[in-house]
């Protein structure tokens, strides 16, 4: 069975961040719904640009657009020992979508680990995050960094990261999403972890948890 992985938090958590790593560590692809967007973004997808648009405003993007991108990207052979998600599921529906389809694919249990932070914490983080124009990674320009570390490119300011759409984009995350940790709770694969914490120790606690719910993981899709 592959290793399924769904890393949750709200916007600034660094679960983006945790997805890359633990991916990378693994093997897996990391399958970012941000990354496919912008994407599409660059080419011209109409369908895309109307989903980016409503991102840039601290909006969701509808559940159907979604499953679908996520789901014509589960499709593909290289998630066949597994993956990781960051930014999907984000309503509940979506989630259900995804138990339907992991149940089509026969591709084992979904671990969901929730990465929590304080949401002053998460404020002051979004406030100083910057982005690579050319390949999406994130970065912190109180290290000092001009340019990217991955590519070079240009860093800069998201749309989404101004205050007015900071706090906009919480509130949408404590309305639409929180209602799917609920979902997922009381599943044996559930797991939180202190996204407060310096990012390697979030890391090594990330790591000894999905050992630990992979090893207690009991039927499809994670469901007991």
């Amino acid at each position: 069975m592959g290793l399924n992985v769904i890393m949750m938090g709200p916007p600034g958590a660094g679960k983006g961040t945790q997805a890359g790593r633990f991916a990378s560590d693994r093997g897996l692809p990391k399958i970012s719904t941000g990354d496919m967007l912008r994407e599409a973004v660059r080419d011209k997808n109409p369908t895309a640009l109307e989903a980016k648009a409503r991102m840039d405003r601290g909006e969701l993007v509808d559940d159907a657009t979604m499953i679908k991108i996520v789901a014509d990207r589960l499709a593909r052979p290289d998630v066949r020992d597994g993956f990781v998600l960051d930014g999907f599921p984000r309503t509940v529906a979506q989630a259900r979508a995804l138990d339907e389809l992991m149940d089509r694919l026969d591709s084992g249990p979904l671990i969901v680990v929730d990465v929590a932070v304080p949401e002053q914490e998460l404020v002051r983080r979004l406030a100083i995050r910057r982005i690579c124009s050319r390949c999406g990674s994130n970065a912190d320009p109180t290290g000092g960094e001009a340019a990217c570390k991955q590519c070079g490119g240009t860093l800069e300011q998201r749309a989404d990261d101004n205050q007015d759409v900071v706090l906009e984009r919480l509130r949408v995350y404590q309305q639409a999403t929180r209602p799917v940790l609920d979902y997922y709770r009381d599943r044996p694969t559930f797991r939180v972890v202190n996204g407060a914490q310096a990012p390697d120790h979030v890391a090594h606690e990330l790591d000894a948890m999905i050992e630990d719910a992979a090893r207690r993981r009991n039927g499809k899709g994670g469901i007991s």
